[in-house]
């Protein structure tokens, strides 16, 4: 008996980090990415207008990630996250458009293909965006067991069509399918968590494409916002819908008995445009300055992750790949290099960010560098690239505000979290070791991989 038990337990000794056996410890992850959201929409970071308590809770009974970058447009976030890896690395600095003739590069392995190797069941519902003409670039074929949802952006929320294109799939093959797509998102969400397989843990991706354009929502989430009017009206009721939708997603976990054992994480995938706001930080989506690439973000854990924290440790979305595939034991042994960094000391046991620097970019010239508490920009204002962008004489759209970049611009975010005081000229020799910084970063950046 005694040699045999010994015998059990070498075995399990003997199971490493990135095999298909899933240890008991390993927890399930579900990661809510919405499209658009305002830094100060919610309430947990200020918001008043709109009622957001799901949210809120979630919030309030983790860690609110005050400093939890993206990148300024969603494909390149999706990107950065499923990779953790810069645009500089993977050429996606823009959006992956429908139908366009490129994606996230097939040589990247994602976190989904991470955690599948580490025993996860993984799947995505909602918005891809990283590719899709070609069945190689697919959510199955990029380490997702199961796929609900669409591949564009801008798709019509009751109709699924984006430009003449019906945009619903199912595990990757066009799906008819009656309804609002939050209501649907959440759903199959809903389904996968009652269906899962008991002896493995879940990955679930949720990357909403609420609050995104075009601002639409069934009437009745409209009803509590009579004193609002126009396209903040429709926001403030898609965001109301959205929240409910969340809370519907947690209450599956708590019934299923999967509550204590997840790790929830909640992102935007980028600063809001208008009607969005994103006080006190500085211009919209689209943008560099902190407007467009701070996250309204937190981390939930019941027991493992400090309720009531506001950390102010700069992170970015890079660094939940090393981290999540670490919680799960998998394996981060992998050909192409790792930008990110493990942020859980940071968010458990308040340990400094990981980061000397962390680099937001919109192309190979145009990018900012973040080290401590200062910020440099280095701009070559080129147009933007984005299916948000206004057009000239469309209602109901605004530019943001903020105006041009300057060839070179620095800020202290401690003292001046709006960006309004350039002190490029009054700190030379902080600004030479930024620039200087900034350009190691850049000098082996590839070109974009935007094919037509």
């Amino acid at each position: 008996m005694r040699s045999g038990l010994l015998s059990l337990l070498l075995l399990f000794a003997a199971i490493k980090p990135g095999t298909t056996s899933a240890a008991p410890s390993q927890p399930n992850i579900v990661f809510f990415l919405i499209d658009d959201l305002g830094y100060a929409d919610c309430g947990f970071n200020g918001g008043t207008e709109i009622a957001t308590p799901n949210i809120d809770k979630l919030a309030t009974n983790g860690a609110v990630l005050e400093h939890h970058y993206v990148q300024p447009v969603c494909s390149p976030t999706r990107a950065a996250l499923m990779t953790g890896r810069y645009a500089t690395r993977t050429g996606v600095y823009t959006i992956v458009r429908p139908h366009s003739k490129w994606g996230l590069p097939l040589e990247e392995r994602t976190l989904a293909n991470a955690l599948s190797a580490a025993g996860y069941t993984t799947a995505i519902t909602g918005k891809w965006h990283l590719g899709e003409f070609d069945k190689a670039y697919l959510p199955t074929s990029r380490g997702f067991q199961h796929q609900h949802g669409h591949y564009f952006g801008a798709l019509d929320y009751f109709t699924h069509v984006r430009d003449g294109s019906h945009d619903w799939h199912h595990d990757d093959q066009e799906f008819k399918e009656e309804g609002y797509s939050t209501h649907l998102i959440t759903r199959e969400a809903i389904r996968l968590i009652q269906s899962r397989p008991k002896d493995k843990p879940l990955f679930l991706y949720m990357p909403y494409n609420a609050v995104h354009s075009p601002l639409q929502v069934p009437d009745k989430y409209l009803e509590p916002y009579g004193a609002l009017k126009g396209p903040r009206k429709q926001l403030a009721g898609m965001l109301s819908c959205l929240d409910e939708a969340i809370g519907q997603v947690v209450d599956a976990l708590e019934k299923s008995g999967l509550r204590d054992n997840t790790l929830i994480v909640f992102s935007s995938d980028n600063g809001g445009p208008p009607p969005g706001t994103n006080m006190p930080l500085r211009d919209f989506k689209g943008s560099i300055f902190e407007g467009g690439v701070r996250g309204c973000a937190f981390a939930n854990w019941p027991g493992k992750i400090p309720a009531g924290q506001r950390i102010k440790e700069p992170m970015h979305v890079i660094d939940w790949y090393p981290t999540l595939v670490k919680l799960a034991g998998g394996t981060l042994d992998q050909k192409l290099p790792i930008d990110g960094k493990d942020v859980w000391p940071m968010i458990t046991a308040k340990a400094p960010s990981p980061h000397e620097s962390i680099l937001s970019v919109q192309s190979p010239t145009q990018a900012a560098l973040r080290m401590g508490d200062w910020k440099l920009i280095q701009a070559s204002n080129e147009p933007l690239d984005d299916e948000d962008a206004p057009k000239k004489g469309a209602k109901g759209k605004k530019k943001g505000k903020g105006g041009k970049y300057e060839p070179f611009m620095l800020f202290n975010l401690a003292t001046d979290p709006g960006e309004k005081t350039n002190l490029i000229a009054q700190d030379p020799e902080r600004a030479a070791t930024m620039k200087a910084k900034l350009a190691e970063w850049l000098k082996d950046a590839v070109s974009s991989g935007v094919k037509n």
